[in-house]
């Protein structure tokens, strides 16, 4: 597993050097995945932490509470307004460097939403977010699309990290828009070949991965919340459907970046706490 230890320099700069950055890109076309350390301010993770922590408890008073596969997890928006926007979060200059240098220019993200891992002691069925874009392949074509993953919590083995199956990523077998969930016969066969990890992820660091690779929500052993923001990073090429919404007034936040927003601006509140629907995947 690589993980990106950011020096003070790049910090400052918000840049990788150049060997950092190959090192990124290497280990997502071979693992699927990287973890980069301290990309984000901690007073900013500690704003968010405070609020979505709060917000959990008004998702789980909905009428549909939006679980994600079963009743240990659950889809949790950020809230979508001041004083809860963050460009180190959503328009983080070096996340943005190493997606970019992996999809190409004129990236965009088209999703701001998260899970959280509720205390419990269930698991979520091994899935891929997406398959492979063409079936029958025989070698797996480069990364088409990115999840960012930004806990607001440690995330460890004890409270939910999430786990990952490196170089799962490049297996054929899955194509777009099929079931998402792995069948067990496929989870006994990878395992011989590569053991899964739940990477440790410290609050204020992220983890980038392929869409396509295995994984899935585990056990929150721990007595609180695990919640942990998401986003979707495309190509320009891609169709991404629906904006994300935000406040009017809020533009000026979003210019200035390589990364785009796929976004609406509108007036009156937004209804971030009972917009998201229960699911169990199937495509």
């Amino acid at each position: 597993m690589i993980e990106l230890e950011l020096s003070a320099a790049e910090r400052d700069a918000r840049k990788l050097k150049p060997a950092q950055l190959e090192r990124a890109v290497t280990a997502i076309r071979d693992d699927g995945f990287i973890v980069l350390h301290q990309a984000i301010e901690s007073d900013h993770i500690a704003a968010l932490r405070e609020k979505m922590l709060a917000d959990v408890a008004a998702i789980l008073a909905l009428d549909d509470v939006p679980y994600q596969f079963n009743d240990g997890h659950l889809q949790q928006d950020p809230p979508p307004f001041a004083p809860y926007l963050f460009r180190d979060v959503l328009l983080n200059d070096l996340v943005v460097e190493i997606t970019r240098a992996v999809l190409g220019e004129g990236v965009k993200n088209s999703f701001y939403s998260g899970n959280t891992c509720l205390p419990n002691d269930t698991q979520q069925p091994l899935h891929v977010d997406a398959g492979q874009l063409w079936p029958d392949l025989e070698v797996a074509t480069p990364a088409y699309t990115l999840v960012v993953n930004v806990p607001v919590v440690d995330a460890t083995a004890e409270n939910g990290s999430t786990e990952v199956w490196p170089g799962t990523h490049m297996d054929t077998t899955r194509t777009f828009g099929e079931d998402i969930k792995l069948a067990p016969e496929d989870e006994a066969r990878r395992r011989q070949e590569c053991r899964p990890l739940q990477p440790a992820v410290p609050a204020g660091s992220v983890l980038i991965r392929d869409m396509r690779l295995w994984h899935r929500g585990m056990p929150n052993r721990s007595d609180r919340p695990r919640p942990m923001i998401a986003m979707i990073h495309w190509p320009h090429w891609w169709h991404t459907g629906k904006p994300l919404l935000f406040p009017k007034g809020t533009e000026e936040f979003f210019a200035d970046s390589p990364l785009q927003t796929v976004a609406e601006f509108v007036e009156g509140p937004i209804d971030y706490i009972g917009r998201n629907k229960k699911y169990d995947y199937k495509g």
